[in-house]
């Protein structure tokens, strides 16, 4: 609370505390120091009006007369701060109707300017300078000359030192402000209780002894001169014997603690003689022991403009206590008022339901430092566990790299007697070898020097060919080295250092997510559609950087990551149709990927229902009948696909011609999602279709015409569709008779109803009234999409079919395909 009581100018407790009109106080001598004067001839700004004080100001006032620091001027500025509080004491309260005549400014918007040379306060606010004394004057004649110097200003402002907002004098100087009685008796409280206190700790202040192991210490009975050190009776028989080189050490009775007076007596003492230093508050002991003297005579406090009369009402206006004479006389007569009591209590109440609020938080405060605490324990704990972590990890590694040296070390030796083994070897073949061919060399010479023909072809024949024996041993390669010198093992410890140089942390306390809860309420399936949602199970403190939903090809194959991101809500469209699929979902984050869900279930339609889709036609195609029925508001083709895709099965679908003049080619067909939209279906290699008029029709893919046949179409004509995507044929019907023969073959792929027409024709969608006549059956049957052609949209928060482009807009399904 010490810092609530203290003046943020002089930094010492509040002494004659005044309000200023942004509500911050200041004491009343600092208030002096910190006044800014305008001089002469110095255009000045008019005084505005109050509005946040709710009071007004008389148009002929608009410049304030100079600064009057009232009667008290003069022994304030001569340094007696007694004399000073004395003769504020009756006007300082006063000034009730300060809110009328004062401004509010920004002291950079206000034109205010310190135009005399400045000092700095203790805290950085600017202060008036000292005038300096004549030769042979004494300083109280310079501050005289000081408050004239002030007082000869054409007017003068203060600057509230907390928020920096100015604020304009008028003729009554400070006085204007009104004297903050509550907080000065809180600071003569707060003295006495700081008094009181010191003189308890004084009176309390024991010698003890300091070499005591004991809890508390014993008080000392000695003081050694020449070690400094108090002993108790016991410690000094152990630690200072007085016997040996101790024995001449001069032992005496310990000082007896200062006496209470002596500890307050010279503070208040001093600062009520002592001058204020040019109205400072060098320091509060003055105001304190002068509140302290009249606490008891502290009178009720009246009203600053009618002296005699209390306080009894409340001007909600001005907010500020009045007279029942303000109220008659006074220029409160007009304004609000309620009585002093009851706004006394209500404000209270307010004061007490907003300390309530603080309270609180000042408690969750100290349950956060509570918590902070605990947290720097267990950061100091777990920076141990974490240091022992990583030696034991760093060792591991160390002992890891030292049992692979070992066993790198032992393949090197092996190495080497194997490639010994081999040299030593062949060392002994060929030496054998040598050994046995020079014994042979040497017998054929020692036959050859004999002069014995028929000795010698006796033997000849046999020796001629162990001599050719001899020669084949040494056959190409016998002569070359097995094994060579050079060892063929070569480590690579590259991949291990870069390993070791990019070793740093992770988040070791990050675990890897548990697996989601797949929310059935919200899984569904719609035509080859489906839609999952999951959630992370409560009380989750893992983080979670994403999902990978995986889905399997509704045939019991494994399973495929089809969505990979942060929604909880995907919908997968594009899948077979009558098909089972199996979904199951996992978390992860930079700590790995968590365990998969539970696997769901979802069974997409067993009959391919589809309209038009307005998303994909052309913007002149108008779609009707809940997007049951196709027009066109141009002249020119124009081309709408359905909202089924197919890749397998046999697909049957009619359209019915509502309105046709003859004139146009309407083409009915198939084509891919990517087909041209602003020209006739089939001219491009996206499409394949029949277009047809009144008399024939043609077969077109690639703008290439085959197969015209005789027969069209007219109003009330029906036209079917039957992709086969078993035998990958493309056959067309008017009217229930194949048209023409099987129009395209090799159909392969993945497509879409199309239909492309203009203005002149209307054609809707109809249910098939029976089986054409190539078709020998036609039952529920299922249309498939290969999940190669699958693709994953992200689905926002909305229920299945309310999602724009993330949901196919199925209108009530009227278009049938069917499957044989």
């Amino acid at each position: 609370m010490e810092e609530e009581l203290k003046c943020p100018v002089c930094g010492s407790l509040f002494r004659e505390p005044i309000i200023l009109p942004c509500s911050h106080n200041v004491c009343l001598p600092c208030a002096r120091t910190i006044a800014v004067q305008t001089p002469d001839g110095e255009p000045h700004l008019p005084q505005p009006l109050l509005h946040s004080r709710g009071s007004g100001l008389p148009a002929g006032a608009a410049a304030a007369p100079p600064l009057d620091h009232d009667a008290a001027a003069g022994p304030a500025c001569s340094g007696g701060g007694g004399s000073a509080a004395g003769g504020l004491g009756g006007g300082a309260g006063g000034g009730g109707d300060h809110a009328d005549k004062l401004s509010l400014y920004s002291e950079t918007d206000s034109g205010y300017g310190s135009y005399t040379p400045s000092l700095k306060s203790p805290n950085g606010v600017r202060v008036l300078p000292m005038v300096p004394a004549p030769p042979g004057s004494s300083a109280a004649a310079a501050r005289g000359a000081a408050c004239s110097s002030l007082s000869s200003s054409s007017s003068s402002s203060i600057t509230c030192p907390q928020c920096h907002r100015s604020a304009s004098l008028d003729h009554r100087g400070l006085r204007g402000f009104q004297r903050n009685r509550l907080l000065e008796a809180i600071v003569q409280r707060y003295q006495q209780g700081r008094g009181a206190a010191q003189g308890a700790s004084a009176a309390s202040a024991v010698a003890i002894c300091q070499l005591c192991d004991r809890t508390p210490p014993e008080p000392a009975a000695t003081l050694c001169e020449q070690c400094d050190v108090l002993y108790c009776a016991a410690c000094q028989l152990k630690c200072h014997p007085s016997r040996g080189p101790f024995a001449k050490h001069r032992l005496v009775q310990p000082p007896p603690p200062s006496a209470p007076a002596e500890a307050n007596s010279a503070s208040p003492g001093a600062a009520q003689g002592a001058p204020s230093g040019g109205g400072g508050c060098k320091s509060p002991g003055g105001a304190g022991a002068g509140a302290a003297g009249g606490s008891a005579a502290r009178k009720f406090p009246t009203c600053p403009e009618h002296e005699m009369e209390n306080y009894s009402m409340y001007c909600v206006s001005c907010r500020t206590p009045v007279c029942y004479l303000c109220l008659e006389e006074g220029r409160h007569g007009k304004h609000e008022v309620k009585p002093l009591g009851a706004m006394w209590k209500q404000h209270k109440a307010q004061l007490s339901q907003a300390l309530n609020g603080v309270s609180d938080k000042a408690k969750e405060a100290k349950e956060f430092l509570v918590q902070l605490k605990n947290i720097l324990q267990q950061v100091q704990e777990n920076g141990l566990d974490y240091e022992a972590c990583l030696v034991a990890q760093c060792d591991a590694l160390v002992d890891a790299l030292t049992r692979q040296k070992a066993k790198l070390l032992t393949k090197v030796t092996k190495e080497r007697e194997h490639k010994l083994k081999m040299v030593w070897d062949q060392i002994n073949h060929c030496t054998l070898k040598l050994r046995q061919s020079t014994g042979l060399m040497e017998y054929c010479l020692e036959v050859i020097k004999e002069n014995d023909p028929s000795g010698f072809l006796q033997i000849s024949d046999a020796l001629i060919k162990r001599v050719q024996v001899s020669q084949e041993q040494w056959v190409k390669g016998a002569l070359e080295p097995k094994v060579s010198a050079e060892f063929d093992l070569t480590l690579d410890s590259e991949p291990l250092l870069q390993a070791i140089h990019q070793l740093d942390f992770i988040q070791m306390k990050c675990r890897v997510p548990p697996g989601p809860l797949l929310q059935l309420e919200k899984c569904c399936t719609h035509n080859n559609s489906v839609t999952l949602a999951w959630r992370m199970p409560p009380f989750t403190h893992s983080p979670v950087d994403g999902y990978i939903l995986e889905l399997d090809d509704g045939d019991g194959g494994q399973f495929r990551e089809v969505y990979v991101g942060k929604e909880t809500l995907c919908t997968i469209d594009g899948l077979h149709f009558n098909s089972t699929y199996n979904a199951r979902v996992k978390a992860f984050n930079s700590s790995g990927v968590g365990p998969y869900s539970k696997t769901v279930v979802l069974q997409t339609s067993d009959v391919a229902w589809f309209t038009f889709d307005p998303n994909s036609g052309h913007r002149d195609i108008i779609l009707s009948n809940d997007n049951q029925t196709a027009t066109c508001s141009s002249y020119d083709d124009r081309v709408v696909l359905g909202t089924a895709a197919f890749s397998k099965g046999v697909h049957y679908w009619e359209l019915h011609v509502d309105r046709y003049d003859n004139h146009p080619d309407p083409a009915f067909g198939v084509a891919r999602a990517s087909v041209v939209k602003d020209m006739m279906l089939g001219k491009d290699d996206k499409a394949w279709a029949m277009y047809v008029d009144n008399n024939r029709s043609w077969f077109m893919h690639c703008n290439s015409h085959t197969n015209r046949t005789e027969g069209g179409v007219c109003k009330g004509a029906t036209v079917g569709v039957l992709l086969d995507l078993n035998k990958h044929t493309l056959t067309f019907f008017i009217n229930g008779q194949q048209q023409g023969p099987t129009a395209f073959s090799h159909v392969d792929g993945v497509f879409m109803p199309a239909l492309s027409l203009n203005r002149n024709v209307q054609v809707p969608l109809t249910l098939p009234g029976g089986s054409p006549s190539s078709c020998s059956s036609r039952g529920a049957g299922a249309s498939e999409v290969h999940l190669d052609d699958v693709g994953y949209k992200e689905a926002d928060c909305c229920p299945p079919g309310q999602r724009g482009t993330y949901q196919l807009p199925l209108g009530i399904p009227r278009g049938q395909s069917s499957v044989a």
